[in-house]
Protein backbone atom coordinates (compact mmCIF):
# COMPACT_ATOMS: atom_id res chain seq x y z
CA UNK A 1 0.00 0.00 0.00
CA UNK A 2 1.57 3.70 -1.12
CA UNK A 3 1.57 6.96 0.89
CA UNK A 4 -1.78 7.53 -1.01
CA UNK A 5 -3.60 4.68 -0.51
CA UNK A 6 -2.51 4.67 3.37
CA UNK A 7 -3.47 8.44 3.58
CA UNK A 8 -6.90 8.13 2.47
CA UNK A 9 -7.98 4.90 4.64
CA UNK A 10 -6.69 6.60 7.22
CA UNK A 11 -8.83 9.55 6.46
CA UNK A 12 -11.80 7.61 5.97
CA UNK A 13 -11.33 5.19 9.27
CA UNK A 14 -10.60 8.39 11.67
CA UNK A 15 -13.40 11.04 10.79
CA UNK A 16 -16.11 9.76 13.17
CA UNK A 17 -15.31 10.52 16.75
CA UNK A 18 -13.26 13.48 18.26
CA UNK A 19 -10.50 10.96 19.78
CA UNK A 20 -10.17 9.84 16.28
CA UNK A 21 -9.99 13.08 14.73
CA UNK A 22 -7.47 14.27 17.22
CA UNK A 23 -5.24 11.01 16.25
CA UNK A 24 -6.22 12.24 12.15
CA UNK A 25 -5.28 15.58 12.89
CA UNK A 26 -1.37 14.27 13.79
CA UNK A 27 -1.16 12.18 11.08
CA UNK A 28 -2.05 14.90 8.84
CA UNK A 29 0.67 16.98 9.95
CA UNK A 30 3.04 14.87 9.52
CA UNK A 31 2.10 14.00 6.11
CA UNK A 32 1.82 17.80 4.94
CA UNK A 33 5.45 18.02 3.39
CA UNK A 34 4.14 14.75 1.31
CA UNK A 35 1.00 16.39 0.12
CA UNK A 36 2.45 19.28 -1.74
CA UNK A 37 3.11 19.73 -5.70
CA UNK A 38 0.96 16.22 -6.58
CA UNK A 39 -1.73 17.79 -8.44
CA UNK A 40 -2.91 14.14 -9.77
CA UNK A 41 -2.39 12.21 -6.66
CA UNK A 42 -4.47 14.41 -4.88
CA UNK A 43 -6.75 15.48 -6.98
CA UNK A 44 -7.80 11.32 -7.24
CA UNK A 45 -7.48 11.25 -3.21
CA UNK A 46 -10.20 13.97 -2.91
CA UNK A 47 -12.58 12.24 -5.39
CA UNK A 48 -12.41 9.02 -3.03
CA UNK A 49 -13.92 11.88 0.14
CA UNK A 50 -17.52 13.09 0.75
CA UNK A 51 -16.12 16.79 2.06
CA UNK A 52 -19.16 16.66 4.83
CA UNK A 53 -18.08 13.14 6.32
CA UNK A 54 -14.20 13.60 6.16
CA UNK A 55 -13.67 17.55 6.07
CA UNK A 56 -10.43 17.51 8.21
CA UNK A 57 -8.49 15.41 6.07
CA UNK A 58 -10.36 16.80 2.92
CA UNK A 59 -8.89 20.49 3.94
CA UNK A 60 -5.50 19.55 4.57
CA UNK A 61 -5.53 17.32 0.48
CA UNK A 62 -7.27 20.59 -0.77
CA UNK A 63 -4.94 23.18 0.55
CA UNK A 64 -2.29 21.36 -0.57
CA UNK A 65 -3.48 21.23 -3.90
CA UNK A 66 -4.20 25.08 -4.17
CA UNK A 67 -0.78 26.16 -2.28
CA UNK A 68 1.15 26.89 -5.69
CA UNK A 69 0.20 28.85 -8.69
CA UNK A 70 -2.67 27.71 -10.43
CA UNK A 71 -2.71 27.67 -14.41
CA UNK A 72 -5.44 29.90 -15.87
CA UNK A 73 -7.09 26.54 -17.52
CA UNK A 74 -7.35 25.11 -14.06
CA UNK A 75 -8.73 28.23 -11.96
CA UNK A 76 -11.98 27.43 -12.30
CA UNK A 77 -12.04 24.29 -11.84
CA UNK A 78 -10.32 24.89 -8.45
CA UNK A 79 -12.71 27.24 -7.69
CA UNK A 80 -15.47 25.37 -8.01
CA UNK A 81 -13.95 22.44 -6.01
CA UNK A 82 -13.08 25.00 -3.13
CA UNK A 83 -16.61 26.43 -2.89
CA UNK A 84 -18.06 22.58 -2.33
CA UNK A 85 -15.49 22.39 0.34
CA UNK A 86 -16.49 25.32 1.79
CA UNK A 87 -20.39 24.74 1.85
CA UNK A 88 -20.53 21.02 2.46
CA UNK A 89 -17.79 20.70 5.30
CA UNK A 90 -18.11 19.94 9.11
CA UNK A 91 -17.71 22.79 11.29
CA UNK A 92 -16.47 21.00 13.88
CA UNK A 93 -13.97 19.31 12.10
CA UNK A 94 -12.36 22.50 10.54
CA UNK A 95 -12.45 23.92 13.86
CA UNK A 96 -9.51 21.73 14.52
CA UNK A 97 -7.44 23.36 11.33
CA UNK A 98 -8.70 26.98 11.59
CA UNK A 99 -5.69 28.29 10.52
CA UNK A 100 -5.43 25.92 7.51
CA UNK A 101 -9.28 26.42 6.99
CA UNK A 102 -8.85 30.02 6.97
CA UNK A 103 -6.08 30.38 4.98
CA UNK A 104 -7.78 28.37 2.47
CA UNK A 105 -10.89 30.69 2.24
CA UNK A 106 -8.27 33.63 1.58
CA UNK A 107 -6.85 31.72 -1.49
CA UNK A 108 -10.14 30.76 -2.92
CA UNK A 109 -10.89 34.65 -2.20
CA UNK A 110 -7.99 35.42 -4.76
CA UNK A 111 -8.72 32.80 -6.86
CA UNK A 112 -11.98 34.44 -7.51
CA UNK A 113 -11.13 38.06 -7.92
CA UNK A 114 -8.86 36.51 -10.73
CA UNK A 115 -11.79 35.01 -12.53
CA UNK A 116 -13.37 38.88 -12.42
CA UNK A 117 -16.21 37.01 -10.66
CA UNK A 118 -16.92 37.98 -7.24
CA UNK A 119 -20.55 36.82 -7.04
CA UNK A 120 -19.27 33.04 -7.24
CA UNK A 121 -17.54 33.76 -3.74
CA UNK A 122 -20.01 35.37 -1.50
CA UNK A 123 -22.13 32.61 -0.86
CA UNK A 124 -19.25 30.55 0.21
CA UNK A 125 -17.37 32.93 2.34
CA UNK A 126 -20.67 33.92 4.19
CA UNK A 127 -21.14 29.62 4.96
CA UNK A 128 -17.05 30.19 5.98
CA UNK A 129 -17.70 32.61 8.63
CA UNK A 130 -20.56 31.24 9.93
CA UNK A 131 -18.29 27.86 9.75
CA UNK A 132 -14.99 29.31 11.32
CA UNK A 133 -17.29 31.49 14.20
CA UNK A 134 -16.70 30.36 18.10
CA UNK A 135 -19.64 32.61 19.00
CA UNK A 136 -21.44 35.19 17.11
CA UNK A 137 -19.30 37.63 19.34
CA UNK A 138 -16.52 36.78 17.68
CA UNK A 139 -15.08 38.70 15.00
CA UNK A 140 -13.18 35.99 12.23
CA UNK A 141 -10.16 36.99 10.39
CA UNK A 142 -12.49 36.00 7.46
CA UNK A 143 -15.15 38.47 8.06
CA UNK A 144 -13.23 41.35 5.76
CA UNK A 145 -12.63 39.12 2.96
CA UNK A 146 -16.02 38.20 2.88
CA UNK A 147 -17.25 41.97 3.04
CA UNK A 148 -14.89 42.84 0.38
CA UNK A 149 -16.29 40.23 -1.93
CA UNK A 150 -19.69 41.24 -1.21
CA UNK A 151 -18.97 44.85 -1.70
CA UNK A 152 -16.78 43.51 -5.11
CA UNK A 153 -19.77 41.67 -6.15
CA UNK A 154 -22.16 44.88 -5.19
CA UNK A 155 -24.24 42.01 -2.64
CA UNK A 156 -24.93 44.43 -0.03
CA UNK A 157 -27.51 42.65 1.75
CA UNK A 158 -25.81 39.48 1.96
CA UNK A 159 -22.79 41.55 3.55
CA UNK A 160 -25.21 43.08 5.82
CA UNK A 161 -26.30 39.87 6.78
CA UNK A 162 -22.97 39.47 8.90
CA UNK A 163 -23.19 42.81 10.64
CA UNK A 164 -26.28 42.40 12.48
CA UNK A 165 -23.94 40.80 15.44
CA UNK A 166 -22.54 42.74 18.10
CA UNK A 167 -18.49 42.24 17.74
CA UNK A 168 -16.88 42.34 21.62
CA UNK A 169 -13.85 39.82 20.67
CA UNK A 170 -10.94 40.77 18.35
CA UNK A 171 -8.05 39.54 17.70
CA UNK A 172 -5.86 41.31 15.45
CA UNK A 173 -6.86 44.98 14.90
CA UNK A 174 -6.50 45.19 11.14
CA UNK A 175 -9.32 42.32 10.75
CA UNK A 176 -11.12 45.02 12.87
CA UNK A 177 -10.38 48.26 10.58
CA UNK A 178 -10.95 46.44 7.91
CA UNK A 179 -14.17 44.75 9.23
CA UNK A 180 -15.85 48.06 10.11
CA UNK A 181 -14.89 50.61 6.90
CA UNK A 182 -15.93 47.30 4.66
CA UNK A 183 -19.18 47.15 6.28
CA UNK A 184 -19.33 51.10 6.68
CA UNK A 185 -19.12 51.16 2.56
CA UNK A 186 -21.91 48.57 2.51
CA UNK A 187 -24.37 50.18 4.64
CA UNK A 188 -23.71 53.16 2.55
CA UNK A 189 -24.30 51.07 -0.19
CA UNK A 190 -27.65 50.05 1.27
CA UNK A 191 -28.50 54.16 2.26
CA UNK A 192 -28.47 53.06 5.99
CA UNK A 193 -26.56 55.66 6.86
CA UNK A 194 -26.88 55.66 10.45
CA UNK A 195 -25.62 51.98 10.31
CA UNK A 196 -22.48 53.54 8.51
CA UNK A 197 -21.36 56.10 10.48
CA UNK A 198 -21.11 54.05 13.53
CA UNK A 199 -19.17 51.69 12.04
CA UNK A 200 -16.22 53.92 10.35
CA UNK A 201 -16.58 55.59 14.03
CA UNK A 202 -14.88 52.50 15.15
CA UNK A 203 -12.51 52.65 12.81
CA UNK A 204 -11.54 56.12 13.31
CA UNK A 205 -11.61 55.94 17.42
CA UNK A 206 -9.60 52.59 17.74
CA UNK A 207 -6.61 52.19 19.33
CA UNK A 208 -3.59 53.02 17.05
CA UNK A 209 0.18 54.02 17.63
CA UNK A 210 0.58 55.53 14.06
CA UNK A 211 -2.14 56.72 11.36
CA UNK A 212 -2.91 53.97 9.06
CA UNK A 213 -4.63 54.48 5.69
CA UNK A 214 -7.55 52.44 6.50
CA UNK A 215 -8.58 54.92 9.65
CA UNK A 216 -7.92 57.73 6.96
CA UNK A 217 -10.28 56.79 4.13
CA UNK A 218 -12.78 55.74 6.99
CA UNK A 219 -12.64 59.71 8.55
CA UNK A 220 -12.90 61.41 5.18
CA UNK A 221 -16.28 58.93 4.51
CA UNK A 222 -17.37 59.49 7.79
CA UNK A 223 -17.24 63.24 7.25
CA UNK A 224 -19.62 62.80 4.39
CA UNK A 225 -21.87 60.03 6.22
CA UNK A 226 -22.30 62.55 9.21
CA UNK A 227 -23.42 65.16 7.17
CA UNK A 228 -25.95 62.81 4.90
CA UNK A 229 -27.71 61.44 8.18
CA UNK A 230 -27.55 63.95 10.65
CA UNK A 231 -26.38 66.88 8.87
CA UNK A 232 -23.74 67.77 11.71
CA UNK A 233 -19.92 68.28 10.99
CA UNK A 234 -17.70 68.93 13.92
CA UNK A 235 -13.48 70.29 13.46
CA UNK A 236 -12.55 68.35 15.99
CA UNK A 237 -12.46 64.54 16.33
CA UNK A 238 -14.65 62.48 19.01
CA UNK A 239 -12.58 62.88 22.44
CA UNK A 240 -12.27 59.05 22.11
CA UNK A 241 -9.74 59.22 19.43
CA UNK A 242 -6.27 57.82 19.44
CA UNK A 243 -3.57 60.37 20.10
CA UNK A 244 -2.11 59.72 16.31
CA UNK A 245 -5.36 60.36 15.14
CA UNK A 246 -6.26 63.71 16.77
CA UNK A 247 -2.85 65.29 15.41
CA UNK A 248 -2.59 63.98 11.87
CA UNK A 249 -6.26 63.31 10.51
CA UNK A 250 -7.14 66.60 9.92
CA UNK A 251 -4.31 67.49 7.89
CA UNK A 252 -5.21 64.88 5.63
CA UNK A 253 -8.83 66.00 5.09
CA UNK A 254 -8.61 69.29 4.14
CA UNK A 255 -11.25 69.02 1.05
CA UNK A 256 -13.40 66.83 3.74
CA UNK A 257 -13.04 69.70 6.28
CA UNK A 258 -14.26 72.46 3.82
CA UNK A 259 -17.14 70.54 2.46
CA UNK A 260 -17.97 70.28 6.31
CA UNK A 261 -17.38 73.97 7.28
CA UNK A 262 -19.82 74.95 4.10
CA UNK A 263 -22.64 72.96 4.76
CA UNK A 264 -22.64 73.98 8.26
CA UNK A 265 -23.20 77.40 6.58
CA UNK A 266 -26.32 76.41 5.01
CA UNK A 267 -25.24 78.33 1.43
CA UNK A 268 -25.95 75.44 -1.64
CA UNK A 269 -24.15 78.07 -3.91
CA UNK A 270 -20.74 78.08 -1.63
CA UNK A 271 -20.58 74.57 -0.95
CA UNK A 272 -20.95 73.45 -4.33
CA UNK A 273 -17.82 75.89 -5.21
CA UNK A 274 -15.85 73.66 -2.96
CA UNK A 275 -17.20 70.54 -4.40
CA UNK A 276 -16.07 72.00 -7.86
CA UNK A 277 -12.43 73.29 -6.70
CA UNK A 278 -11.81 69.88 -5.02
CA UNK A 279 -13.75 67.36 -7.06
CA UNK A 280 -9.83 65.56 -8.34
CA UNK A 281 -9.49 65.09 -4.74
CA UNK A 282 -12.87 63.48 -4.53
CA UNK A 283 -12.75 61.60 -7.50
CA UNK A 284 -9.39 60.18 -6.65
CA UNK A 285 -10.77 58.93 -3.24
CA UNK A 286 -13.33 57.69 -5.29
CA UNK A 287 -15.74 59.69 -2.64
CA UNK A 288 -17.10 62.29 -5.44
CA UNK A 289 -20.69 59.96 -5.57
CA UNK A 290 -21.13 60.28 -1.72
CA UNK A 291 -20.05 64.30 -1.66
CA UNK A 292 -22.83 64.35 -4.17
CA UNK A 293 -25.33 62.84 -1.81
CA UNK A 294 -24.29 65.31 0.87
CA UNK A 295 -24.57 68.31 -1.52
CA UNK A 296 -28.31 67.26 -2.01
CA UNK A 297 -29.02 66.67 1.39
CA UNK A 298 -28.55 69.92 1.98
CA UNK A 299 -31.87 70.85 0.19
CA UNK A 300 -33.39 68.21 2.37
CA UNK A 301 -31.99 69.98 5.75
CA UNK A 302 -32.82 73.18 4.53
CA UNK A 303 -36.38 72.38 4.04
CA UNK A 304 -36.08 70.75 7.37
CA UNK A 305 -35.19 73.68 8.93
CA UNK A 306 -38.43 75.84 7.66
CA UNK A 307 -41.10 73.21 9.35
CA UNK A 308 -39.57 74.17 12.10
CA UNK A 309 -40.85 78.22 11.54
CA UNK A 310 -43.36 78.11 9.29
CA UNK A 311 -47.10 75.68 9.28
CA UNK A 312 -47.67 76.94 5.40
CA UNK A 313 -45.63 78.06 2.62
CA UNK A 314 -46.07 77.57 -1.23
CA UNK A 315 -43.61 75.50 -3.72
CA UNK A 316 -42.14 78.59 -5.01
CA UNK A 317 -41.32 79.81 -1.53
CA UNK A 318 -39.67 76.85 -0.59
CA UNK A 319 -37.60 77.15 -3.79
CA UNK A 320 -36.62 80.11 -3.23
CA UNK A 321 -35.68 79.68 0.39
CA UNK A 322 -33.63 76.96 -0.12
CA UNK A 323 -31.92 77.93 -3.40
CA UNK A 324 -34.08 75.25 -5.82
CA UNK A 325 -34.24 76.23 -9.73
CA UNK A 326 -38.42 75.96 -9.61
CA UNK A 327 -41.17 75.12 -7.46
CA UNK A 328 -41.15 71.76 -9.21
CA UNK A 329 -37.61 70.75 -7.85
CA UNK A 330 -38.78 71.86 -4.63
CA UNK A 331 -42.25 69.79 -4.92
CA UNK A 332 -39.89 66.61 -5.89
CA UNK A 333 -37.65 67.50 -2.74
CA UNK A 334 -40.98 67.74 -0.27
CA UNK A 335 -42.55 64.54 -1.87
CA UNK A 336 -38.99 62.81 -1.11
CA UNK A 337 -38.58 63.77 2.16
CA UNK A 338 -42.33 62.75 2.51
CA UNK A 339 -42.07 59.16 1.62
CA UNK A 340 -38.41 59.01 3.38
CA UNK A 341 -40.90 59.72 6.60
CA UNK A 342 -38.46 63.09 7.63
CA UNK A 343 -41.18 65.01 7.55
CA UNK A 344 -44.89 65.08 7.44
CA UNK A 345 -46.86 67.62 4.98
CA UNK A 346 -49.65 67.80 2.75
CA UNK A 347 -49.25 69.38 -0.75
CA UNK A 348 -52.56 71.32 -2.43
CA UNK A 349 -52.06 70.79 -5.53
CA UNK A 350 -54.37 73.49 -6.71
CA UNK A 351 -52.69 76.36 -4.98
CA UNK A 352 -49.41 74.89 -4.86
CA UNK A 353 -49.30 75.31 -0.82
CA UNK A 354 -47.16 72.82 1.12
CA UNK A 355 -48.69 72.17 5.18
CA UNK A 356 -46.37 70.90 7.58
CA UNK A 357 -48.10 68.68 10.18
CA UNK A 358 -46.80 67.37 13.25
CA UNK A 359 -45.27 64.14 14.24
CA UNK A 360 -48.41 61.25 13.96
CA UNK A 361 -46.51 58.76 15.56
CA UNK A 362 -47.71 58.67 19.51
CA UNK A 363 -45.82 55.31 20.22
CA UNK A 364 -48.58 53.69 20.98
CA UNK A 365 -49.13 50.70 18.52
CA UNK A 366 -48.15 47.43 18.72
CA UNK A 367 -45.13 47.08 16.27
CA UNK A 368 -43.49 50.46 18.00
CA UNK A 369 -44.05 48.62 21.42
CA UNK A 370 -42.14 45.90 19.41
CA UNK A 371 -39.50 48.00 18.26
CA UNK A 372 -38.52 49.56 21.40
CA UNK A 373 -38.68 46.14 23.38
CA UNK A 374 -36.00 44.80 20.95
CA UNK A 375 -33.76 47.74 21.68
CA UNK A 376 -34.43 47.51 25.18
CA UNK A 377 -33.29 43.86 25.05
CA UNK A 378 -30.34 44.34 23.06
CA UNK A 379 -29.04 47.31 25.07
CA UNK A 380 -29.70 45.03 28.46
CA UNK A 381 -27.87 42.37 26.53
CA UNK A 382 -24.99 44.76 25.98
CA UNK A 383 -24.86 46.08 29.39
CA UNK A 384 -23.91 42.18 30.67
CA UNK A 385 -21.33 41.85 27.91
CA UNK A 386 -20.25 44.45 29.49
CA UNK A 387 -19.69 43.75 32.93
CA UNK A 388 -18.33 40.56 32.16
CA UNK A 389 -15.51 42.12 29.91
CA UNK A 390 -15.06 44.27 32.80
CA UNK A 391 -14.81 41.32 35.52
CA UNK A 392 -12.55 39.65 33.19
CA UNK A 393 -9.98 42.72 33.07
CA UNK A 394 -10.08 42.94 36.83
CA UNK A 395 -8.81 39.63 37.29
CA UNK A 396 -6.17 39.49 34.30
CA UNK A 397 -2.72 38.83 35.81
CA UNK A 398 -0.84 41.01 32.86
CA UNK A 399 -3.34 43.92 33.09
CA UNK A 400 -3.50 44.25 36.97
CA UNK A 401 0.64 44.22 37.08
CA UNK A 402 0.52 46.99 34.13
CA UNK A 403 -1.69 48.69 36.30
CA UNK A 404 0.47 48.22 39.38
CA UNK A 405 3.53 49.58 37.52
CA UNK A 406 1.60 52.71 36.32
CA UNK A 407 0.46 53.48 39.74
CA UNK A 408 4.18 53.35 41.34
CA UNK A 409 5.11 56.35 38.85
CA UNK A 410 2.59 57.90 40.61
CA UNK A 411 2.18 59.20 44.16
CA UNK A 412 -1.43 58.75 45.13
CA UNK A 413 -1.39 58.58 48.62
CA UNK A 414 -3.76 55.86 50.57
CA UNK A 415 -6.87 57.03 48.29
CA UNK A 416 -6.20 53.76 46.23
CA UNK A 417 -5.53 50.55 47.06
CA UNK A 418 -2.21 48.60 46.08
CA UNK A 419 -2.50 45.76 43.35
CA UNK A 420 -2.60 42.40 45.50
CA UNK A 421 0.94 40.82 45.38
CA UNK A 422 -0.15 37.69 43.65
CA UNK A 423 -0.89 39.31 40.15
CA UNK A 424 2.18 41.57 40.57
CA UNK A 425 4.37 41.01 37.14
Amino acid sequence: MNSAESLIKSIQGLSASPGDLSALHGILKKAEDSLRNNWDVQLATLEELDPSIHSLGYLYLLEGLTRGSVSKGKTSGVVLLMARFINRCDAGQIRLASEKFVTLCKRFKDRVLELEDPLRGVAPLVSAVRKVQVSAKCLTALHPDCLQLCLEAKCYKAGFSILSDDILEVDQPRDFYLYCYYGGMICIGLKRFQKASELLYNVVTAPMYQLNAIALEAYKKYILVNLIHSGQFSNSLPKCASTAAQRHLKSWCIPYYEVGNRYNDGKISELEAVVVAHSSDFEKDNNLGLVKQAVASLYKRNILRLTQKYLTLSLQDIANMVQLANAKEAETHVLQMIQDGQIHALINQKDGMVRFLEEPEQYKTSEMIEVMDSVIQRTIGLSKNLIAMDESLSCDPLYLGKVGRERQKFDFGDDFDTVPEKFSM
